[in-house]
């Protein structure tokens, strides 16, 4: 979005400017100060664009486009209710705008000339406040990346809950995941490209940060603003420049010249001190999102049983950053494990967190001075809830849960102070009165008895005038210009008493007002207005009272979300029959016993579970046919790893799990034409990254690769995977493969494991034991050993693709098997023996003619290229250098 190409006045205008009326002069003076904004600019009830600024407003927001005249000529006119901004104002950041909001900052009637205005906001999509533009119990991060030297750094600031948090990833591929964890709506790029924006998996809006905004001055300054002392929360210049300029940007966008008071929790972490999971994991596992039919079918979806918006946010920080410390996960056990075991102390507080408002932006909204007496009320109501969960703590056991009772505090200060001072429905503005309890404050109570009073008099005068005068007609009114009146219809004014005075005269009647009637009316309007502003002052100055306990109110509302969460992990676990895992150091053997897959589960009436026992830097080679469950298997292993660090209970019937330091996988193909890559491209860049970045703590699924190129390739490709990440990187993984000559590693490699997925073919047999073409049954059990056969064309046949080519395919494969053309290298050397000794003039006589396959591949293999293979010594070889070698004799072969 350019801006600037809505901003200023239109070309005709230009020459003119300095003859623009005061309004629109105002209008292009805010504009100016905001050139990469849109200006929305208050006039009465609607905020108005002009020129070409509104022009691009209502093609993006579809409104009809009117026209302005003035003393400067005719321009395009737009605007949008201010009621009912949000909305527009939503389509405006989708479209790539920022948005700047001038308000009428005087009122008009005040106003001695033009009426002042001023921005008081700037909305981007990463500072959006208002509830209508956030999702409930999400979190919208505006972030800010700095190096130096070597050092990188990032810091993502949550304007609507006043969160602020640092860390320093260890290298760029490290500062790129953790931005796509992060997925900020926003991301700040300094002059000197800190990262590219295409590199993420998130698609963030990008905003050029100036460079005085990441100097180490300015960004020390912002700091000390925030905490006392900088060098305890940050540890390098890096950490100190995108903290100061996340909260810099934050604070421009909120049109405050000093400190955002409510962003009271600068916190530093560490990527390390969390498994890591990168957008590809994140995607794959279908943590969040689910790319399929069911879009919402996700491990979020399945264990968020939280009761507030709360939870729910930190339920969602649990799942992208599981824990890697022991004693912090089994600590979240021993809580879950109480909740889940005790009943009503679990529904107890479900119960009373059902009534808590998201207190985190509650606190912001307040302490910004935006909140209204009904954010006020929902705060009371949400403190009225706390007492019922201290209660439910006392005598919890575990230590988790006897800390949370203890840091949990009802702030009864606070709510005995809004149910003193705020009525229980209030109106929505504070301006219109009927805000403040009577009896809060004897001043307003007199005024609002003096309106009250007076108020009354006038009430009983109409009745009082008709029979004192004998006019049955007779009527009294008001309205906002003349004020209060009495009316009298043409055929009685003979009967209008001496003390009337005229007030005004209309068509078949004349309005008169009283000596008494107008010292009743100032005496109302007086007490009124006076009151109106006495009672917003006393609303401000609760209001105020409220915001100095904004950093104890956020303090609980930590203390509330992690509860929450917890509370969701033990209703999960009581109600879908999780069972506590056993976790153990790292490098231990993934146990798991009748595991299974969350979401699966959840959304199929059945579900075979299966076991897992993967020693340590295991390499399983899972086989089978496509549907038989290979994937889920591969993917159910790892959320049960996740979900048991994220502090959760596992779907199973017992698990013993090592703690995981990363967990890594390259499943599924996707192109991403965008970036120039194709599926097989892609694929190779995931699996670089796992070959480079993997641990021996580290857990890996790997799903058929190699199958985006040609066979010979591509078996090689997996084969020499296999072998690295068995020889080199030592992590535990799990490999879905259907080349099926790669199971022959088992007997080659002492930690290359086999397993299969079962299936039957018709009549009960086993797939050893039935002859191909009947309908075949996948057991989805998991089974030692290498599977038999892939039955590729029984799917074809059950995805519905014609008879005759089903037949056809079935032909194929029966030729080829009774003929036994499935080449693999040995065939090729042997076959390549044969076609040499017959070019030689020793071929034995008797020996069987090799088929047409055999044959194609022996014409290609030379002497010179058996010589080389039967010269490689396997033991000493390593990935790389077969890969090599492989692409060097192919050439040979090619070129032969």
């Amino acid at each position: 979005m350019d801006a600037d190409a809505v901003t200023g006045p239109p070309d005709g205008m230009v020459d003119a400017e300095a003859e623009l009326t005061p309004m629109l002069r105002q209008y292009f003076e805010c504009c100016a100060d905001y050139e990469d904004a849109l200006l929305l600019f208050q006039n009465g009830d609607f905020y108005q664009t002009y020129c070409e600024a509104a022009e691009e407003t209502a093609r993006v927001c579809e409104l009809t486009l009117t026209q302005r005249e003035d003393s400067t000529g005719t321009y395009p006119m737009a605007g949008i209710p201010v009621d009912d901004a949000a909305a527009y104002v939503e389509r405006l950041l989708d479209a790539g705008y920022r948005v700047a909001i001038a308000e009428q900052v005087e009122s008009p009637a005040e106003a001695t000339g033009l009426v002042d205005r001023a921005v008081t906001q700037v909305v981007t999509p990463g500072t959006v406040l208002d509830d209508e533009l956030l999702g409930a119990g999400t979190t919208n991060y505006v972030a800010a990346v700095a190096r130096e030297g070597s050092t990188r750094a990032v810091a993502a600031v949550d304007a609507s809950t006043g969160e602020c948090r640092v860390t320093s990833p260890p290298d760029d591929p490290g500062l790129i995941a953790e931005l796509d964890r992060l997925a900020p709506a926003e991301l700040l790029v300094g002059p000197d490209a800190s990262v590219d924006p295409e590199a993420l998996s998130v698609d963030p809006m990008v905003t050029d940060h100036e460079a005085a905004r990441l100097d180490d001055d300015a960004a020390t300054e912002r700091l000390e603003a925030y905490v006392a002392t900088p060098s305890a929360v940050v540890e390098s210049t890096a950490e100190r420049r995108a903290c100061g300029a996340a909260l810099a940007y934050a604070e421009w966008t909120q049109g405050d010249d000093g400190p955002l008071e409510y962003v009271t929790r600068v916190r530093r972490y560490d990527p390390r001190d969390a498994l890591a999971l990168d957008a590809t994991a994140i995607r794959s596992l279908e943590l969040f999102e689910n790319r399929g039919a069911g879009a919402s079918e996700t491990l979020f979806s399945v264990v968020d049983e939280t009761a507030c918006a709360l939870g729910r946010r930190e339920l969602d920080g649990w799942l992208r950053r599981p824990l890697v410390d022991r004693d912090r996960i089994a600590a979240r056990h021993d809580a879950v494990g109480e909740l889940a075991a005790e009943a009503l102390t679990r529904e107890t507080i479900r119960e009373a967190l059902r009534e808590v408002y998201d207190l985190e932006r509650l606190a912001g909204r307040i302490s910004r001075e935006r909140a209204d007496a009904r954010d006020l009320r929902s705060l009371a109501a949400t403190l009225d809830a706390v007492p019922a969960v201290v209660d439910a703590l006392e005598g919890c056991e575990s230590a988790r849960l006897r800390t949370l009772g203890e840091r949990i505090d009802p702030r009864t200060d606070v709510r005995d102070l809004i149910e003193r001072a705020i009525r229980a429905d209030p109106p929505v503005e504070v301006t219109d009165g009927g805000v403040i309890r009577e009896g809060f404050d004897d001043e307003l109570d007199d005024l609002r008895a003096t309106e009250r009073e007076g108020r009354e008099w006038v009430a009983d005068l109409e009745a009082q005038e008709r029979e004192r005068t004998g006019i049955d007609s007779l009527s009294v009114g008001h309205n906002q210009v003349h004020g209060y009146y009495i009316e009298v219809t043409d055929p009685n004014l003979d009967r209008v008493p001496d003390d009337y005075r005229r007030r005004q005269t209309l068509k078949n009647a004349e309005r008169f007002y009283t000596p008494e009637l107008k010292e009743r009316e100032d005496e109302i309007i007086g007490a009124a207005e006076r009151a109106d502003a006495l009672e917003y002052e006393r609303f401000r100055e609760v209001r105020s009272s409220v915001a100095a306990e904004t950093g104890r109110i956020q303090a609980l509302a930590d203390a509330l979300a992690e509860l929450d969460a917890l509370a969701a992990l033990a209703t999960v676990a009581v109600e879908r029959d999780y069972v506590r895992p056993a976790v153990r150091e790292p490098g231990g053997e993934i146990e798991i016993q009748a595991g299974r897959h969350p979401v699966v589960e959840a959304t199929q009436e059945r579900f075979v579970p299966n076991d897992a026992a993967l020693p340590p830097g295991s390499v399983t080679l899972v086989t089978g046919p496509n549907m038989s469950g290979k994937s889920t298997y591969m993917r159910q292993v790892a959320l049960i790893v996740v979900l048991a660090q994220a502090g959760g209970f596992v779907p199973a019937d017992a698990a013993r799990l090592p703690v995981i330091d990363r967990v890594f996988t390259r499943v599924g193909a996707s192109d991403d034409i965008a970036g120039g890559q194709s599926t097989f491209m892609r694929e190779m860049t995931e699996l670089t990254e796992i070959l480079h970045e993997a641990t021996d703590e580290s857990l890996i699924l790997l799903d058929e690769v190699g199958r985006g190129t040609s066979t010979a390739d591509g078996r090689a490709i997996a084969r020499a995977t296999v072998e690295f990440v068995h020889d080199e990187v030592g992590a535990t993984t799990l490999f879905a493969t259907h080349y099926h000559d790669l199971t022959e590693l088992a007997g080659e490699r002492d930690r290359v494991r086999n397993l299969h997925f079962a299936a039957e073919r018709s009549g009960g047999k086993s797939e050893e034991e039935a002859s191909p073409g009947g309908d075949v049954t996948f057991l989805h059990r998991v089974a030692e050993g290498p599977a038999s056969s892939s039955y590729g064309v029984e799917v074809a046949r059950m995805a519905g693709v014609p008879d005759p080519v089903v037949g056809r395919a079935r032909a194929l494969v029966d030729d080829a098997d009774d003929a036994g053309t499935q080449v693999t290298l040995s065939d090729a050397v042997e076959a390549g023996d044969a076609a040499n000794g017959a070019e030689n003039g020793t071929a034995d006589a008797d020996a069987p003619a090799t088929d047409e396959r055999h044959a194609n591949a022996a014409a290609g293999v030379t002497s010179e290229t058996l010589a080389t293979l039967r010269a490689v010594d396997l033991a000493t070889t390593t990935p790389i250098e077969a890969l090599n070698l492989l692409a060097e004799l192919k050439d040979r072969i090619e070129e032969s």
